[in-house]
This record gives structure tokens, C-alpha cells and sequence, in this order.
């Protein structure tokens, strides 16, 4: 299944034959222009809402003390093939460079376990915003892309329980709150917990990551297609399914964690035993942090990656309608992460732990929902940064406007000029008026003759007289009620 550039779902056949037709078309000399299926091109403007969702989420990870690092886009394909379970069929493979048999990134949280392993790293506190590659089926309704970037926090390093846990959560909450993006819900599990529930409803071991790959379908499915998928598919008999449903339906907050606690099953069980007692001082912490009106154990949520070995969480947003493509967006997950305490000891010579906990947001379905949200309230977004126009009403003073310019670009302040030697001044001017430029310089044969520059408010269309030798300081004056 594929998509077209409006974002329709074709089938497998409509889409060998388009691809056919392309090819075609392409073979007879004309190229068709389009970007790779699962990718896509950002205008200006939809670079400016992006940016802005980039600074709320960085300026959260700085307020927390986290550094930033980067890594390659692509890594040894057995690096990354051998960490992601049933996923690893969705990574990109390259071809054989120089020796080297290559992978593009599938996330950002392996290429950090590597780094840590290789930098012998102990303790870091981290942040990590780049492109990742998944050979998904796209889908451009669901902000479902092949190259999308991923915004990632981590906390590695031996600590005390579930405090940097608790961070991590704080953290998406506080992101997800500042973006404005609607109310939220962050569902919170345990991988110990679930395999507790496994273990005494009768799956096999070798068939727990399979169950969890199954059961993280739930938000794209409905319950009763994930128990025959495990019964047809996973191989799972009927009575081990029922023992499963009684458990994977349950949520709720303290109460629950408590009414498990003393569950007589489960207490038979040492991992589920040690992963609620750290449920239960987890929401401790979140109730510390204020934040545990936004958060709920559910016990259906897996997370497929294999690497997850304890808590693990999935903020998903609620009630969204995205009225241009008349489709609900309730439940649509848009920030996860969670505890892979092995992954470091794997690529570590002599196998030394370094336990790791962390977060990603979801950028691009957050983006698609604040792009319909600002379309629908008809918000004017800036393209630019541009703070002043040079601007003239006269021909021949090309010259003195670059020297302006020169100046104000000395000072730091974003100017533009209109790259015409005699431009209409009410062109000049429309176009402050259409880029959102606050301030127009406006230079003339009486300025040139007084030494003054006319300093005009685009909003108000109020214009003042300054002189040339103070008028770098009054633009800077003024600018700082702009706040551009």
C-alpha cells in the first residue's frame, strides 16, 4: 500500500502501475518531478510554524540540563538490525561501500547506546534532533512519513529508581503542554509487568517480543483483531489470549497499582512484583512533579522495540478532529520512550551496563495538527525575521540605501532592500506590510539634504524624523517592543 502526493492510499497494483507509467514517461525524455514516496518538500511557511515547534521543544530540553550530540545518518547495518525486533525489517539497507555493509538510522536511541559504548560514557544527560528512515507504508493523513525527524531526550547513568523516569515524563508533559496541542494523555507500562502477565498466563518466553509487536497494534486496531491475530497468527491458544485480556485491559492510576500489588497470580511473579513496586514510586514522583492528572498505567501498552526492558510510556493526544481531511485524530500517538537498561552493554567490549531512559517526540504529527490549527484560526504566520526595510521614494540612491543596510547589518539588526535600483515606494512598502517587516527606513533627497532618516511604523503607518548619526540606536529602541 503506497500513497499519492495528496496523500490518498493506493493499492499495490495502482501503485507498480503508476510507478510503470513514471518510468515510462521518464524513458521517453521527460522527467517527472516528484519526491520520493514517504518524503515530502516544507515551504517557507511551513518552515517558520516547524522552527517555531523546534525552539519550544529544545528551549524544554536546555531548561532540564540536557547537551546536545549528532551522530552518522546511516551506521554498520548489523549495529542496527540486531536491536529493533520485528522492527528491523522496516530499516534501510545500503549498498556495500568500500567494505562496509551499511544501514540509515532507524531512531536516535541506538546510534546513542554505540556512542556511549565507543566514548566509554557513564553518565550523560543528552538531547538529539535529527532525520531517521523507516521503510513504512507512508501515510501523509496520519503524519506518517519514510524520512521524518524525531526529537530525542535521554537520562543514562546509574541512578536512584525512577527519579530520572519521572524526569522524562515531566519533560514530554511539559513540551506537549507549551506546544498547545490539545489535551493529552500519557499512558504508562511496564515491560516487567507485562511479562509477568505473560509468563503466568502461559506464553512462552521466545514468544514475548512477537506478543508485544501484536499488542502494540492497539492504536491502530481494535482488541478483538489483535487476539485473533495472536490465536492465527502468533500461534497462541484461546485460553492464553482470555488469560491475557483480563489483565491488558486494565487502567487506571494508583489504585490499580495496589489492587495488582495484591494480585495472587502476579505475586507469584518476581519481575511483575519489582515492576509495580516501581509503578507505585513512580507515580509518586509524578504526583511531586504535578503532573499525575495526565498520566495512567495501562497495562495494553508494549512499545514493539525489542530494547525496552522496564518502564515505558506513549503520550497520545485526545479529541483531535483535523477538519480539512474530515478524519478524527483522537488517540494519535505523538511522543514515547522508555527504559533499555541492556542496550549500552551490547556494543561495550566487556559488556558494562550503562542503564538508559528516555523520550522522543513526534514532530511531524505535531506539526501536521498546529499547521490545520493555525489554517482554521486564520493565524498570520512570518516567513521572515526581517526587523527594518531600507526603503527610498527617489531614483539614484542605490548607493546610500547599501550603506544603510551595511550599517544595520553591523549592528545586528535583520534588514532588507528590494534588490531593484529604483523601486516605487508603495511597492517597498506592500511589502513590509505582506512580509509582517515592523519598521520602514525611508531616505530621500530631503532626508539626504537634512541628515535624517524617516523612521515609519508599518502597523500604525506613523513616520518620525531621526537623525542619521543615532538612527541605528532608536531602530534597537523601538525594536525591543517588536520583540523580533
Amino acid at each position: 500500500m503506497g500513497t499519492l502526493e495528496n496523500g490518498d492510499m493506493v493499492t499495490e497494483d495502482a501503485e507498480k502501475q503508476l510507478s510503470h507509467q513514471q518510468n515510462a514517461g521518464a524513458s521517453k525524455g521527460k522527467l517527472i518531478l516528484k519526491v520520493p514516496k514517504g518524503t515530502r518538500d516544507f515551504s517557507p511557511k511551513q518552515m517558520a510554524i516547524r522552527e517555531k515547534i523546534f525552539s519550544i521543544i529544545i528551549s524544554c530540553f536546555k531548561r532540564h540540563g540536557a547537551v546536545t550530540i549528532d551522530t552518522p545518518v546511516f551506521e554498520l547495518k548489523e549495529l542496527l538490525q540486531e536491536n529493533y525486533g520485528e522492527e528491523a525489517k522496516l530499516i534501510y539497507d545500503l549498498e556495500d561501500q568500500g567494505g562496509e555493509m551499511l544501514s540509515l538510522r532507524y531512531d536516535l536511541t541506538v546510534p546513542f547506546a554505540r556512542f556511549l559504548a565507543m566514548n566509554k560514557i557513564k553518565r550523560c544527560k543528552r538531547y538529539h534532533i535529527a532525520k531517521v528512515y523507516r521503510r513504512d507504508s507512508p501515510s501523509i493523513k496520519r503524519g506518517r512519513f519514510r524520512e521524518f525527524i524525531q526529537c530525542d531526550f535521554d537520562i543514562a547513568g546509574q541512578y536512584d529508581p525512577m527519579i530520572p523516569d519521572a524526569e522524562c515524563l515531566k519533560v514530554m508533559y511539559e513540551i506537549l503542554t507549551a506546544l498547545q496541542v490539545g489535551d493529552f494523555l500519557i499512558k504508562i507500562n511496564d515491560r516487567r509487568i507485562l511479562q509477568g502477565i505473560f509468563t503466568i498466563c502461559g506464553i512462552p518466553e521466545i514468544k514475548f517480543e512477537r506478543i508485544c509487536s501484536t499488542l502494540d497494534k492497539l492504536d491502530k486496531i481494535s482488541w478483538e483483531e489483535v487476539k485473533n491475530e495472536m490465536i492465527l497468527e502468533d500461534g497462541i491458544s484461546p485460553e492464553c489470549v482470555n488469560c491475557i485480556s483480563e489483565y491488558v485491559q486494565l487502567h487506571g492510576g494508583p489504585d490499580l497499582i495496589e489492587k495488582l500489588l495484591k494480585d495472587p497470580k502476579l505475586a507469584q511473579n518476581r519481575l511483575a512484583m519489582e515492576g509495580l513496586e516501581d509503578m507505585k514510586l513512580l507515580f509518586e514522583y509524578l504526583t511531586l512533579f504535578g503532573i499525575i492528572d495526565q498520566v495512567s498505567l495501562h497495562l495494553s501498552l508494549a512499545r514493539g522495540l525489542a530494547y525496552y526492558t522496564g518502564v515505558i510510556y506513549e503520550a497520545v493526544l485526545l479529541c483531535q478532529k483535523h477538519s480539512r481531511l474530515n478524519e478524527s485524530l483522537s488517540l494519535t500517538s505523538v511522543a514515547g520512550g522508555g527504559r533499555y537498561d541492556e542496550l549500552v552493554a551490547k556494543f561495550d567490549s566487556k559488556g558494562h551496563k550503562v542503564p538508559c531512559v528516555g523520550l522522543s517526540i513526534g514532530v511531524e504529527r505535531l506539526f501536521s495538527i498546529i499547521e490545520q490549527n493555525n489554517e482554521m484560526s486564520k493565524q498570520k504566520i512570518r516567513t521572515t525575521e526581517t526587523q527594518v526595510l531600507v526603503a527610498t521614494p527617489q531614483k539614484n540612491f542605490l548607493a546610500f540605501k547599501m550603506k544603510l543596510i551595511s550599517e544595520l547589518w553591523n549592528a545586528g539588526i535583520k534588514a532588507e532592500m528590494l534588490y531593484k535600483k529604483n523601486p516605487r515606494l508603495l511597492e517597498q512598502l506592500q511589502y513590509c506590510e505582506e512580509t509582517g517587516i515592523p519598521l520602514a527606513i525611508i531616505v530621500g533627497e530631503q532626508e539626504l539634504n537634512d541628515g535624517i532618516v524617516k523612521l515609519r511604523d508599518v502597523v500604525t503607518r506613523k513616520e518620525v524624523n531621526i537623525p542619521q548619526e543615532n538612527f541605528i540606536e532608536e531602530i534597537k529602541r523601538r525594536l525591543e517592543k517588536y520583540n523580533t
